[in-house]
Formats: structure tokens, sequence, C-alpha cells
């Protein structure tokens, strides 16, 4: 028998994970805001359904979309960056009263290495470092982890994503041709939509729950030389980088999840 589970946003990320795990047997439901998208991910075997979080509550059918799956991931950016007032962490807290009251046993969280603040001397984060960014959005992702990490009701694993890219989006396409680019000597902090998908897929396979993982690709370049030559070799207008200015910034390490997974990056920036 197939098993089922539950992602929560099918974006960018979470359409092309959804699919991977079709493909390697499992069942997948999939939420989307946008009822025009709904035909798409039938069109790919996704059980699509409408499900929105507001300050408010969720609304849609969520007992239909969480029936029968025992695991959900949860893939949905803050969207602070277009709406700056938004109380995340009072959407998070809606759902989490709705997978409480349909019994699910395991959550996947996505989140981010933007938990940590950037700093001089670029600092190794690792996996027992705190997070202590102080945005708005990074405090919200903050108290987000805390919240699903401390509920007793179902198993959380948190999985702190770098930047993501792939070979359709890449941060160098938004610094192109930009100036006064801060940051010019920090490292990057980057990972392919590839990896995150496998390694997603083997979190679940070994249920390896109640972890929090950071997941970066292992290089050593700092932001303008990475981007200037990226840009360079696609052909793309240079960036123009602020070398005055003192670099904020810090290395991710990934060390324990590649020992947990016994994991070899697959994409390198």
């Amino acid at each position: 028998m197939k098993k089922q589970i539950s992602i929560i946003g099918c974006g960018w990320l979470g359409l092309s994970l959804a699919k991977f795990l079709i493909e390697n047997d499992y069942k997948v439901k999939g939420s989307t805001t946008s009822e025009a998208k709904l035909k798409q991910l039938n069109e790919y075997a996704i059980d699509g359904h409408l499900i929105r979080l507001n300050e408010t509550g969720v609304s849609g059918n969520y007992s239909d979309f969480l029936a029968d799956s025992d695991t959900v991931i949860i893939n949905i950016p803050p969207g602070l960056r277009r709406n700056p007032s938004k109380n995340h962490v009072k959407e998070i807290k809606h759902l989490v009263k709705v997978l409480e009251k349909e019994n699910i046993k395991n959550v996947l969280y996505v989140s981010s290495t933007s938990v940590f603040k950037d700093d001089y001397g670029f600092p190794i984060i690792n996996n027992s470092t705190e997070p202590n960014a102080t945005s708005n959005s990074s405090k919200q992702l903050i108290e987000i982890e805390e919240l699903l990490i401390h509920n007793s009701n179902f198993n959380t694993t948190i999985l702190r994503f770098g930047g993501l890219f792939g070979d359709e989006r890449h941060p160098a396409n938004y610094l192109s041709g930009r100036t006064n680019i801060a940051n010019a000597e920090a490292p990057i902090n980057l990972i392919h939509k590839e990896d995150c998908i496998q390694i997603i897929a083997l979190l679940l396979k070994n249920n390896f729950w109640n972890k929090v993982l950071n997941a970066v690709y292992p290089i050593e370049i700092d932001k303008k030389t990475y981007y200037s030559n990226y840009c360079k070799r696609y052909n793309l207008l240079l960036p123009e980088f602020d070398i005055k200015e003192k670099s904020k910034g810090k290395i991710i390490d990934s060390s324990k999840l590649v020992q947990l997974l016994n994991y070899t990056f697959k994409q390198a920036p």
C-alpha cells in the first residue's frame, strides 16, 4: 500500500517535490491557494486541495486534505516581503490546531538559514548554534520552529535550507546589473532544488524525526567572486559590489545532515 503525504504549499519547490514523491511510490495530496493551479496539480497526479492560512484560521476542506496522511510537509514562505505587517506565526498556530485535530503524527517544516544573523568574521553556524536573527521575518521563523519542536502531539523535523536555486531560477539573475551590493566578501550559502528534494525524500524514507538540520552546499567562495563569475559565464550584466564597507555573513555547516543521511550533495552552485 502506498504511503500518503500531504504537502502544504506546492510552489516552486513543493510541486517538484510532490512529483518526485509520486514517482517514488507515494500518494501525495498538495495544497495551493490558487484555484487555477488545482488543475495543474491534478495533471501531475497530485490530489490538489485549495487551502488558505490566514490570521483568523484555516480555510478549505482541511479534513479531506489531511485524511489518511500520517505526515505533513509545511513548505510555505512567510510572505512578509509583500505584507510586512502580517502575523505568520498566528497563521501557523491555527494550522497546528488543525494538525492536532486530524491526528497528524509527523511534521517536516521547511525553514531557512536566515534564522541566523550575518556578522563580521563570518561565524560558523552548526547545529548547536542558537538562532539569533533579528529581522521580522527571521524572528517569526524562529518562533514557528520553537512552536513546532515543542509540540508533543506530533514529531517534528526542522530543515533549514540556504538560498534555493535551480536551473530555471538563480539569485544571480536578481543581482545582475545591480550596483552597490553589500557584503562582497561574505560566503555564499546556496542549495540546489534537486538536493532539497533528495534530502527530504531520505528523511521521509528513514523516518528521521525530531531533528533540526541545516542544509547548504559545502563550498568556500565569496559573493563577489561567485556572482561575478556566474554572470560572466552566462553573459549577464555584471553586478557591482561595495568593497569599501566591511562584509557581514556566515558559514553554514551541514555536516550533521551529511552524517545522518550519509549524504553527498549532487548539484554545485
